[in-house]
């Protein structure tokens, strides 16, 4: 099974984003699925915030880290999945690009604001469309990904919420194909929350409301998300560029 992640945020310039992308989908990407206990690589592009349906009507503000410190990038997304940790501890994301050729380094020095979490999955819900999904463990054509710390006094209850709440009741949102909880083992974030839908379309159909009739759970909900300090950009809804999705004939 897929129980460790490799997340990269990253911008780039729009000048630059089509010999980029080449490089990446046939070059850079290719080159990473070769490592032994490298499952899956998917590549995002995020939806501004202006176009994504959100929760904030219900008063679920996210708070983002003041930290200068922390890199801003949050245009592109890119993700691996491997069997566990290790897999991206020999070498390292860092060591595995700086034993790149000259050309290659070149490439990767076009990211701008650039971020990466090494994270194991503690949890995993199936949601109604993972019967139907045909493409395995391979993260779906639309993803949301919140990344964020929390502090160690408030991380019983995220934890209760989560797994009491939010994630069941993802089971049974329509659009949905997985939600997986994550922990760090290196990088900024100390959790992130990945859910899987078929497509964006059905997200913003479905997921602002799978609290309606629940007053309980949006005040749960609203407490708990008071306690969070997320990345920037985060949360992050976004949709896939690689694999290229492959249209369904009329």
């Amino acid at each position: 099974m897929d129980r460790a992640v490799c997340i990269t945020w990253y911008d780039l310039p729009e000048a630059d984003r089509a010999g980029y992308l080449d490089w990446l989908h046939h070059s850079y990407i290719p080159r990473v699925l070769a490592r032994k206990g490298v499952l899956w690589g998917a590549h995002y592009a995020s939806v501004d915030k202006g176009a994504m349906s959100t929760m904030r009507k219900k008063g679920k503000e996210l708070k983002s880290t003041a930290d200068a410190t922390v890199p801003t990038g949050d245009r592109y997304l890119l993700l691996f999945g491997g069997v566990d940790a290790a897999v991206f501890g020999d070498p390292t994301p860092a060591a595995f690009d700086a034993g790149l050729p000259e050309a290659d380094r070149q490439m990767l020095a076009l990211r701008a604001g650039e971020r990466v979490n090494v994270m194991i999955e503690t949890a995993r819900v199936e949601g109604p469309e993972c019967g139907t999904y045909k493409d395995g463990m391979a993260l779906t054509p639309c993803i949301q990904l919140g990344n964020f710390t929390c502090d160690w006094q408030n991380e019983q209850e995220m934890l209760g919420w989560y797994t009491q709440w939010r994630m069941p009741a993802m089971r049974t949102l329509p659009g949905c194909v997985r939600t997986r909880k994550f922990a760090s083992v290196a990088g900024w974030a100390k959790h992130s929350i990945l859910y899987e839908f078929t497509s964006l379309e059905m997200r913003n159909a479905h997921f602002t409301k799978h609290e309606d009739g629940h007053p309980d759970m949006v005040a749960w909900g609203n407490r708990v998300v008071a306690t969070l300090t997320h990345a920037p950009g985060s949360a992050n809804l976004a949709t896939r560029l690689w694999p290229p999705l492959v249209e369904t004939p009329v």
